[in-house]
């Protein structure tokens, strides 16, 4: 076989386990992104090129046919040459594991950005709703953030008091911050000190509760959970 042809995967893991078979369906390099990338909606070839960024056509091309073949993803042609992707109902009910997996990430593997990685500003934004959505922070009434990247860039992400959603553009906000993806990513990498820091430093707009809200909605479910222990010597509940 030619060294530049990508066959399907063939890796197994000898092992009779549900998670070793999922393993096996989903866990090969860049399949789960492009489910991640597909849970937004249907993508065209050249939309999943772009937001990977470092994928070759051939591995794409190699990746979204296993993911056909194992009835993940299906395609339609819409003309001549537009081909469009779309994850079958197999693959939406990959979205809790994708989301379970990107809140142990965002809490105990994200660390600062490497050198020459890409940085999306918008799935960044999604990422924050995702992890908001499963990780809400105890005590946040009804707020609004807007991040400013740059002049032409602005997302607002609110909660409207039932869910966490994200919008291009801004209006009325609780929060503004003006920042860059690099610089933001290094504040949500941050712990809540040095996201305390990381906004003061940054001059965001806010009043200290909200802007404190901010800096305190990220962080491991078991920091989360101190803060409604009954501390049962005192009486006090919190």
């Amino acid at each position: 076989m030619a060294p530049d042809v990508l066959p399907r995967s063939r890796r197994s893991y000898q092992h009779f386990c549900p998670a070793a078979r999922a393993l096996e369906t989903i866990g090969e390099k860049w399949s789960l992104l492009i489910v991640r990338d597909l849970l937004a909606g249907p993508r065209r070839f050249s939309d999943l090129r772009r937001s990977l960024a470092a994928i070759t056509p051939k591995w794409l091309s190699a990746r979204l046919r296993a993911l056909e073949s194992d009835g993940i993803v299906t395609r339609e042609v819409a003309g001549e040459r537009e081909v469009w992707y779309h994850l079958t109902p197999k693959g939406q009910a990959l979205e809790p594991v994708f989301d379970a997996l990107l809140v142990w990430g965002m809490d105990h593997a994200l660390g600062l950005p490497r050198g020459g990685e890409a940085i999306h500003p918008g799935r960044t934004m999604d990422t924050m709703v995702r992890y908001l959505a499963h990780r809400r922070p105890r005590g946040t009434g009804r707020t609004t953030w807007v991040f400013r990247f740059g002049d032409d860039r602005s997302y607002t992400i609110r909660f409207d008091g039932t869910r966490w959603i994200r919008q291009r553009g801004e209006g009325a906000a609780d929060v503004v911050v003006q920042t860059t993806p690099d610089e933001w990513v290094k504040f949500l990498s941050a712990d809540v000190e040095g996201r305390r820091r990381w906004l003061r430093k940054r001059r965001a707009t806010g009043t200290r509760q909200r802007l404190d809200e901010l800096a305190t909605a990220f962080g491991p479910a078991h920091d989360a959970g101190l803060e409604t222990a009954t501390i049962e010597s005192g009486g006090i509940r919190r």
